[in-house]
């Protein structure tokens, strides 16, 4: 863990105990002339701590304490674990020696005895995110430690006996940060560890091994003290990196990390001019650039974080000047440590934490960071992660292949690199990827983009613009049946659903010249099928009142104009179509405009009309509604009232018409009584109609019980019926027969 001394300690001063500063809890008393062994921990001289400090009894405790965090930080986690449980035990303990108690026991794979420590923090620091996060996730530590084979890791060659960390891509070579010893910096010794100076280094890679070759400083950034980790933008015109504040320490004595960053001009890389947020007061360092080098993450223990180091995220502005720092907020930083960012493709955020639930120290997680998603983080699991400290993942383009660095056992030095075969892409939910086109397939950039949960939704779930090459694409946390739908003005849309039986699609939306929209439609014979001319219809707009009004002509068609509707528009019509010797039809029409610029009304509406002659069912042809009456009522209803106006509109209109309203039940019931009370609901129902200004020598109300059911489904006497509801239901029907037609 010797890498967390260098990047977490004499950098960015996270002490156990000091990150803890921020979340109110007690802090341990410093002594006002602190002794041998505090001094020697005061200058990261952690082995002459341990000398001094090792097998003494009756240490205070800020001796034990330092003895404790100088086995942490040269590696000895056996003994470290040993100095914390003497810590832990002593009256004047403090929340955060528990927890660090709790952390060195994870690292050791003890993690029943870690979680009981943490139960015990708790107790002491309810508030702690990392105590939230455990008890909602008690079962955590199953689907971590089960390794799924998506995963292939492999200590590299290349790998020193000191500290080898935080690869990153440049072009179709690999950078990253060590500490070993060369003839140049062998003199140049870091007390913390005694190893040499932190250097960047550049070196070939293998296509097919993923092995490192031809390794050599990178001169252009190494200086005397610490350099790295570095990120370059996709292009390798751009690079920030991670250095030691040369000019000046904090106000307590310590040296900061700052970001420097470098341009290549003509081929030579400009003069590296310093981050504007950097701080002699504390540490800017990690650096994550975009691929197009306009989007920085980096880690940081700026004042107002979470607690520990957070991750921040700045864009660059016109100028070439950075928007202030935004702090990632609770999902991704807690009051440990969140460091090692690295950004994937612009929507997958990669970073290594303590704090959250995983498997030892630092543990690699992931996040997706597009702005149509819920923010959730992700543990990478075995192999990946182990007990001891996985961090600086890097991962290709394709996502068939990484880097990153881990202390874990087995390793050749300090921190390894080890390379990473991916077997299966890392995605969030289902991922939607698509293209507008135009039908010559051309590209339609700026055409709007929604998604909406069904096909039945108005709200769009999210939205957005394709890009110059019509590209777009949406990520869901979670999958479901979808529509998606592509507008432009100026063009008719287009759809597609999309099923949640895979969690990749492609979709492609082609868009067409709007030529404007039209109503057309022809109205027919009902019986004959053939065409009618000179029939009225009326079209009344539902939201404005709007009347529009055609006659058919001679070929039984009508069209009109849409001028002031749009893609988009719904559109609510009631509609009248009456002609001379035509039972009149009204009718409700709704339709949302897509992609054809003619509304036929005659396709999925019945537009067709029937002659009024004898033996006609009135109700059959102008689509009457159920006549409903209460359970062994006769009474009139409000919604059967509203069917019988209707059948009273059509007997004014027809003068000469004699109706039977005939009522019929099904053949549940005794016989008797069906017939008695489907007469008493037809004479209703008649009365009903006469009220309403019929001549009752027009209208009369006969009941026929189940005398004449249409279906065959009788169950009188001995016999059972076996029909389903439904067909029930079609022998419980009123009908307004034409019996005569009166001159």
């Amino acid at each position: 863990m010797k890498k967390l001394i260098i990047i977490i300690v004499s950098f960015f001063s996270v002490y156990s105990y000091a990150q803890d500063t921020q979340n109110n809890v007690e802090q341990p008393k410093k002594v006002q002339k602190p002794n041998k062994v505090e001094k020697h921990y005061n200058q990261y001289s952690y082995s002459k701590v341990i000398e001094r400090a090792e097998g003494k009894k009756l240490v205070s405790i800020t001796v034990q304490r330092e003895l404790a965090e100088s086995y942490k930080r040269l590696g000895q986690y056996q003994k470290c674990e040993m100095a914390y449980a003497s810590l832990a035990n002593m009256p004047e303990k403090t929340a955060p020696d528990v927890l660090a108690y709790a952390q060195i026991l994870r690292m050791n794979g003890k993690y029943g005895e870690s979680d009981e420590q943490m139960t015990l923090y708790g107790q002491m620091n309810a508030n702690d995110s990392r105590v939230i996060e455990l008890n909602k996730n008690k079962n955590y530590l199953q689907s971590l430690l089960t390794d799924n084979g998506n995963y292939k890791i492999k200590n590299i060659d290349l790998n020193s006996a000191e500290q080898d960390f935080g690869p990153a891509y440049y072009k179709n070579q690999l950078v990253y940060t060590s500490s070993r010893a060369e003839i140049a910096a062998s003199m140049r010794k870091w007390n913390g560890n005694n190893l040499s100076f932190l250097d960047v280094y550049i070196a070939d890679i293998d296509s097919v091994s993923a092995e490192l070759s031809h390794s050599k400083r990178l001169n252009m950034i190494n200086r005397k003290y610490h350099e790295g980790p570095i990120s370059y933008s996709e292009d390798g015109n751009v690079v920030f990196y991670t250095r030691n504040n040369y000019n000046e320490n904090s106000s307590d004595g310590v040296t900061k990390l700052e970001l420097y960053e470098s341009t290549l001009k003509d081929g030579v890389w400009t003069e590296a001019k310093p981050f504007q947020y950097n701080n002699k007061e504390y540490s800017v360092g990690q650096p994550a650039l975009s691929a197009d080098g306009h989007i920085l993450y980096f880690s940081s223990d700026m004042p107002g974080g979470k607690g520990g180091t957070d991750i921040y995220r700045c864009e660059r502005l016109g100028d070439g000047s950075w928007t202030t720092p935004q702090n990632l907020g609770d999902t991704i930083n807690t009051e440990g440590n969140e460091m090692f960012p690295f950004l994937h493709d612009n929507d997958m955020l990669f970073f290594s934490s303590d704090g959250h639930p995983g498997l030892g120290g630092l543990d690699v997680f992931v996040t997706p960071m597009s702005e149509h998603i819920t923010q959730k983080v992700v543990n990478l699991g075995v192999p990946v992660n182990s007990s001891k400290d996985d961090f600086s993942f890097i991962m290709n383009k394709e996502q068939s292949k990484g880097y990153f660095a881990s202390n874990r056992e087995g390793g050749k030095g300090d921190d390894d690199i080890y390379s990473v075969v991916i077997h299966k892409a890392i995605h969030f939910g289902i991922r939607i990827k698509g293209v507008a086109l135009d039908k010559d397939s051309l590209p339609l950039g700026g055409t709007i983009v929604n998604l909406y949960a069904n096909e039945n939704s108005s709200e769009p779930l999210l939205s957005t613009f394709t890009k110059k090459n019509g590209s777009f694409k949406f990520d869901m946390v979670e999958s479901s049946n979808l529509r998606i739908t592509g507008t432009k003005v100026g063009y008719e849309g287009d759809k597609k659903n999309i099923l949640s039986d895979s969690s990749n699609h492609f979709v492609t939306l082609v868009l067409t010249k709007n030529l404007g929209y039209s109503l057309f439609a022809h109205i027919t014979d009902k019986k004959t099928k053939e065409v009618i001319t000179g029939v009225h219809v009326k079209i009344q707009e539902v939201k404005s009142g709007k009347v529009m009004e055609f006659v058919t002509d001679s070929i039984g068609e009508f069209r009109k104009k849409l001028e002031d509707n749009h893609l988009g528009d719904s559109l609510k019509y009631n509609i009248e179509i009456k002609k001379e010797g035509y039972l009149t039809k009204h009718l409700d029409f709704q339709k949302t405009l897509a992609n054809e610029s003619e509304i036929k009304l005659h396709e999925g509406l019945d537009i067709s009309l029937s002659k009024v002659e004898v033996g006609v069912d009135i109700g059959a042809v102008i689509n009457i509604n159920p006549i409903y009456f209460d359970v062994d009522k006769s009474i009139i209803r409000k919604d059967a009232a509203l069917e019988l106006d209707k059948i009273v509109e059509i007997m004014l209109e027809n003068k000469g018409m004699v109706v039977e309203l005939g009522s019929h039940t099904d053949c549940r019931a005794p016989a008797a009584y069906n017939l008695s009370l489907s007469d008493r609901r037809a004479k209703a129902s008649a009365a009903y109609i006469i009220n309403k200004g019929i001549s009752k020598d027009r209208i009369y109300g006969k009941g026929y019980g189940e005398t004449k059911l249409k279906n065959g489904c009788a169950c009188e006497g001995i016999v059972k019926s076996v029909c389903s509801e439904e067909e029930h239901q079609q022998n419980r029907r009123t009908e307004f027969i034409i019996v005569k037609l009166k001159d």
